[in-house]
């Protein structure tokens, strides 16, 4: 009987979705022939951990250094060559060209199957300056290095991060940990802008209490420095100094190689692949930053840009070389970043993107203690519910506190993946002890409250009318709470007093009424209702997220009607 032929499969690129492809392929195929070629010197590392790296967090650089060639070959049976970059593909011969940089000599490798894992690189806009020595990126270990190396070399004692993105954020707090002065440069009027602005305001505030300089709505023109770069100007004319500066302007997808071979590209620019990660080419697979993904919200094609993604696409496309028939479902881009104290966690469709996809829909906030209040150090924990306005769907979720903020995140995410509705997610059985949560923890509160909004318990006023006067406005915090700071426009009444004070208001006079976090106000909205006032909203997101509004100058009302 003739033997098998073994299958031979070539993955260019390593990190998490090439590394991952390659070991899943040796778990269900022992007579494979796996060939990893990486044009870095590491071919699995926590790319994540860079900026932990950086600021001393993560002390063992080894650390970072998941696995090596020598532990690939000896635990998975690999054959990794590191410094070798892939130069082009010839899908009619099916062969891939090899350059080994070291020595530049360049070579010829068959493959059956191919898997295209380059990921993504580094924005590099032409930008005068840019390839001054002094400004880095954060890509790879190396990266780092040169970055650690640079502020030894230098004493520096100044730096300037330009985009507040989840890695140039990220970057500052290392940064600040390591003493140095930190200015940080966006184009856009918000920090960590995938976000919702209101929501990025804590952060915004932590920022501003580690003593970084801020700079909003102004990109970069130009570097300037003679040796070195010394100098970043902005759009705006305005001149920062610095000893070093670190771009975190985003990513785009690495597909050049790929377009030279005539795969297709999809969206944004990524290479475009089926619900099995085949590209337009059968016998190449792709994921991770370099492809797009669909989208779990509208089952549409997107690019997400994310590690989560890239692990599970790799696990599926080792699956499928080997005769899988094996899809890869989509994601919902969940991601969390860490500032100091605060945390701030995503899933699913923001406001903005909800509103620019043209989804009907409304949101809900809650405030309150990530656990029960009367156990010590209970922190604020804001949570924004976006859902679909004709079926109560959540379609997107943001969180932000100081402890918890993960827990829920992913409550949230969970809860959009199995398509539940905002009644859904008010009746989740979750666990509680007053050190864990509350006995409705947040996440079931925010549901209660969205599930109001649903059906029409409660209506709701999204930011103050431009014109207060012609409203009757109600704070329903107790006098110690309103005494630090009410709203324009309003008068104290506090909840406990409201029914003895009626005679003070007018039933006919449109009406807000605010608390804290919107609880105590939907208690007065259902007393006022209750004594015939006519036409009540409850301010969403209380005191709290006003004032978030109020700063970030977003104050278009809209009325929720069902």
């Amino acid at each position: 009987m003739e033997a098998t032929r073994e299958l031979k499969v070539v993955i260019i690129g390593g990190v998490a979705l090439g590394a991952g492809a390659a070991a899943k392929v040796r778990r269900m195929d022992e007579m494979a022939n796996i060939v990893l070629i990486e044009r870095g010197p590491h071919v699995s590392f926590a790319n994540c951990g860079l900026p932990y790296y950086l600021g001393g967090v993560i002390a063992d650089r080894n650390a970072l250094l998941l696995h090596t060639p020598a532990s690939l070959k000896a635990r998975f049976n690999i054959d990794v060559r590191t410094r070798q970059e892939v130069v082009t593909i010839d899908r009619a011969r099916k062969i891939v060209q090899v350059r080994d940089l070291p020595t530049g000599n360049i070579y010829e490798e068959a493959y059956d199957k191919l898997v295209l894992a380059l990921g993504a690189k580094p924005l590099m806009p032409p930008i005068r300056g840019l390839q001054l020595p002094g400004v880095f990126s954060v890509r790879n270990v190396p990266d780092v290095d040169a970055i650690k190396q640079w502020i030894d070399r230098y004493d520096a004692k100044r730096v300037a991060v330009i985009g507040a993105g989840f890695i140039g954020v990220e970057i500052v707090e290392n940064l600040r940990d390591l003493g140095l002065e930190v200015t940080l440069i966006e184009k856009a009027p918000q920090i960590l802008p995938p976000f919702d602005m209101e929501m990025t305001t804590r952060v915004f505030e932590e920022l501003e209490q580690m003593g970084v300089e801020i700079i909003l709505s102004d990109g970069i023109a130009t570097f300037e420095g003679e040796e070195r770069a010394e100098t970043v100007v902005l759009e705006s004319g305005k001149a920062i100094q610095a000893d070093l500066f670190i771009l975190g302007l985003g990513v785009r997808p690495d597909v050049q190689i790929a377009k030279d071979a005539g795969l297709e590209l999809g969206v944004a620019g990524a290479l475009k692949v089926n619900d099995y990660l085949q590209t337009s080419d059968s016998d190449i697979y792709s994921g991770g930053d370099m492809a797009e993904v669909k989208y779990l919200i509208d089952g549409k094609m997107h690019w997400i840009a994310l590690a989560g993604a890239a692990n599970k696409q790799a696990r599926v496309i080792g699956m499928n070389v080997c005769g899988g028939h094996v899809k890869f479902r989509g994601a919902l881009g969940t991601s969390i970043v860490k500032l100091g104290k605060v945390s701030i966690g995503m899933t699913g469709m923001s406001e903005k993107v909800a509103k620019a996809t043209g989804i009907p829909y409304f949101v809900s906030y809650n405030t309150t203690g990530h656990h029960a209040s009367y156990y010590p150090d209970a922190h604020d924990l804001t949570i924004k519910l976006i859902v679909e306005e004709s079926t109560g769907r959540v379609i997107g979720g943001e969180v932000v506190g100081q402890e918890g903020v993960d827990k829920r995140v992913d409550v949230i995410a969970t809860a959009i993946f199995g398509r539940m509705t905002v009644e859904d997610l008010a009746d989740l059985d979750l666990a509680y002890a007053p050190p864990f949560s509350s006995a409705k923890d947040p996440v079931i509160m925010a549901g209660m409250a969205a599930e109001h909004l649903y059906d029409g318990t409660v209506e709701a006023m999204y930011g103050l009318p431009a014109d207060v006067n012609d409203w009757q406005i109600i704070d329903v915090r107790r006098s110690s709470e309103s005494s630090e700071g009410m709203l324009r426009g309003a008068v104290n009444i506090p909840l406990d007093e409201l029914r003895q004070r009626l005679s003070e208001l007018d039933p006919k006079k449109p009406t807000i009424v605010y608390c804290r976090s919107g609880q105590r106000s939907y208690f007065a909205y259902q007393i006022l209702k209750g004594h015939g006032f006519s036409q009540v909203y409850n301010l969403s997101g209380g005191y709290l997220v006003e004032m978030f509004r109020e700063e970030q100058n977003d104050k278009q009302p809209q009325v929720v009607a069902h």
